[in-house]
């Protein structure tokens, strides 16, 4: 019988190594797998490579895995906000590093890796410091700018519903990056808030299917 079911976020967690690269889903704070970055915290992994839609807010969640120094690097299109002041410090004083990617080539980028798809061009950059030391080409008498993939060691995402199998629905925003990091990560663990029966699913409702989702965490026992 495949459940997929763990019985805690730490035990979620086990095997992440030092270095990994680890998407983390979110829009702010919709939907980004708090419990799960705690977890991450709590297990001692370091010079991790973090991928996410922003640098964290105010002092819980990514912004305390940053406050920690366990991250060597970001990857995000918002690494400031009123409630940054934990990454813009560590960034002023050079203690991490920071790759900017405008939000559709992040959320491009991260679908391509999970489509299998080798690079693709796009003009968003073209002409400004994003796009130095990267190819270019004119199609059709516009510049685009070549972007590669970018794969994950591990996706941590945040939906509303799953079954035993991995399958999941979200709630509104909170879907956000959650489905197409899970497609882009070697190992995906989703925290759900609702656990569903088998079946009770609408097949045409499921935004995630099981066979991207490696483990699960129930909220109310994580």
């Amino acid at each position: 019988m495949i459940d997929k079911f763990v019985e805690s976020a730490d035990a979620a967690l086990q095997g992440i190594a030092d270095g990994a690269t680890v998407m983390i889903g979110g829009f702010g704070g919709a939907g980004q797998p708090v419990e799960l970055i705690d977890a991450l915290l709590a297990n001692g992994v370091r010079d991790l490579t973090v991928v996410s839609n922003n640098a964290g807010n105010g002092d819980t969640g990514l912004a305390a895995l940053l406050a920690a120094g366990r991250v060597r690097k970001i990857i995000c299109s918002f690494p400031r906000q009123v409630d940054s002041h934990v990454f813009d410090a560590l960034y002023r004083q050079g203690r991490i590093e920071l790759e900017l990617v405008p939000q559709g080539n992040l959320a491009e980028r991260i679908r391509a890796a999970g489509a299998g798809i080798g690079a693709f061009y796009t003009p968003t950059g073209y002409g400004t410091l994003l796009a130095q030391g990267k190819e270019t080409r004119e199609i059709d008498g516009r510049m685009y700018v070549l972007e590669k993939p970018i794969h994950a060691d591990v996706a941590l995402i945040q939906a509303e519903r799953g079954d035993r199998w991995g399958n999941l629905t979200y709630r509104k925003t909170a879907r956000n990056f959650g489905p197409i990091m899970a497609t882009a990560a070697a190992l995906t663990i989703a925290a759900v808030r609702e656990v569903a029966e088998l079946g009770s699913i609408d097949p045409e409702c499921v935004v995630t299917p099981g066979v991207h989702v490696d483990r699960l965490v129930h909220l109310a026992r994580a």
